[in-house]
């Protein structure tokens, strides 16, 4: 069977950031810890006034073709996935691609575009999208692109204010690819959930203790309906398991959750035994209340444990990265978590080619997905070839003032003018309203 995968990927980032612990936690009245420690967020992107959910995704493609030598013959379909979009019937793929017909020969007539939409897993549900188009032979030969793209803003004072972001994340779809490869087999969890909505707003409404449970319980529905056709899973088999990640805080939930199902009935339940005695088994209980209450107490002594605090250093923590200066980037999350991973094997001069990566994708109302996809030959030059810790590193401090300047701007309820804080080079920016209040956008040599 051939291989398809993702043989290119490329980020973009929003040009300004907000230091949480810095300016953000004093505002608050908090300690910075509570963010640095408690949620695991160091900073935010946020998106310039010129920036916005277009203008990053049609960056990061750009780059992303530029480097791969890519022209719009090459691409056979583009497809978005956003929670941020701005038109209930014209698609950001479409937008998209009218700013790369600015700065490519050709055009995308014959690509087929598209937006999905499922909260922060629409991203890898479009990746799965682009794979299916490919196995199924419809692409005669030309390559998908997918993008994540988002602007993550919560409502000024919302529990979820510390954990925004910007950004987009491009991925190229293609046979034999140099990046990963994936599996055939996916696993799924899903249910009719509220934990997090927006029905027909801009900002989210959130329960954020049920989202967290929600997302735990999907992802455990999602490893079970995974193992179901892929076989048993261990935690030597894994590389690295990026998870969505809305905060790092929640992933050490997810991480600790898949270490104890991992190694149910294997040797390191075993040796663990006699340091924190085996699993409780629902079985050995007359309730599902005392069933409940001594796994959580498992659990509770697992984490504390050298066994399991040594692999979530080596396979869960270098995810975190990237996130840890981003903030949430919803369906763009993932894939930053992916990034980051193999950034850390890159970085620490690993041998990666022919390991594993465990996916676990989320989105919230409510749907997990599992796959598995194997690291290929060509990863550390793809690797190499992002600038991210470059564009991370040039982006603008924004002051307290700042940043409420820009939430307004990004407030669609709102008509402010800002002057732009960066310069805009080489990119695509915002370029004012068209005669039927469309968006409008040109490219900034």
């Amino acid at each position: 069977m051939t291989a398809v995968g993702i043989d290119a990927i490329e980020i973009w980032t929003g040009n300004l950031k907000l230091d949480l612990p810095g300016t953000f936690a004093p505002q608050k009245g908090e300690e910075p810890e509570k963010y640095t420690k408690g949620l695991g967020l160091n900073a935010s992107s946020f998106p310039d006034s010129y920036e916005d959910i277009v203008t990053m995704a049609a960056n990061a493609s750009h780059r992303l073709m530029e480097r791969k030598g890519l022209e719009p013959d090459d691409i056979g379909r583009i497809d978005v996935a956003t929670e941020s979009a701005f038109d209930n019937s014209k698609p950001v793929s479409t937008y998209v691609a009218g700013c790369l017909e600015q700065v490519f020969d050709g055009d995308f007539h014959h690509a087929n575009k598209g937006e999905r939409k499922f909260a922060c897993i629409a991203g890898t549900q479009s990746l799965d999208d682009a794979y299916n188009w490919i196995r199924a032979g419809r692409n005669r030969g030309r390559g998908a692109i997918v993008i994540a793209t988002d602007t993550a803003l919560y409502a000024r004072g919302d529990a979820g204010e510390a954990t925004q972001g910007a950004g987009a994340v491009a991925m190229y779809i293609t046979e034999d690819p140099d990046l990963v490869k994936l599996s055939p087999e996916q696993g799924y969890g899903s249910a009719d959930e509220t934990d997090f909505l927006k029905p027909n707003q801009q900002f989210p409404s959130v329960d954020g203790k049920r989202s967290v449970q929600v997302y735990l319980a999907r992802m455990r529905e999602a490893l079970q309906d995974f193992e179901s056709v892929h076989g048993e899973s261990h935690p030597d088999q894994y590389a690295y398991i990026p998870f969505h990640t809305p905060f790092p805080g929640m992933v050490r939930k997810a991480g600790l959750l898949v270490y104890r199902h991992m190694i149910r009935d294997t040797g390191i339940e075993d040796d663990l035994a006699d340091e924190i005695g085996r699993q409780p088994r629902s079985e050995a209980f007359d309730d599902d209340e005392a069933f409940h209450d001594a796994l959580r107490a498992y659990m509770d002594d697992l984490k504390e444990t050298e066994t399991y605090q040594e692999w979530y250093e080596a396979t869960i923590d270098p995810t975190l990265t990237l996130s840890r200066e981003v903030g949430n980037w919803y369906t763009g999350s993932v894939h930053v978590a992916r990034v980051s991973a193999l950034k850390h094997g890159l970085e620490n001069d690993l041998d990666l080619a022919g390991s594993k990566l465990l996916v676990g994708s989320y989105g919230s109302g409510a749907q997990a997905e599992g796959h598995a996809e194997t690291i290929q030959d060509g990863w550390r030059e793809e690797i190499e070839a992002l600038n991210v810790d470059e564009q991370l590193e040039t982006r603008y401090d924004m002051s307290w003032e700042d940043y409420e300047e820009v939430h307004d701007v990004h407030n669609h309820e709102m008509d402010v003018d800002v002057e732009e804080f960066t310069a805009p080079e080489s990119e695509f920016v915002f370029d004012g309203w068209g005669r039927m209040g469309e968006r409008q956008y040109r490219y900034v040599e």
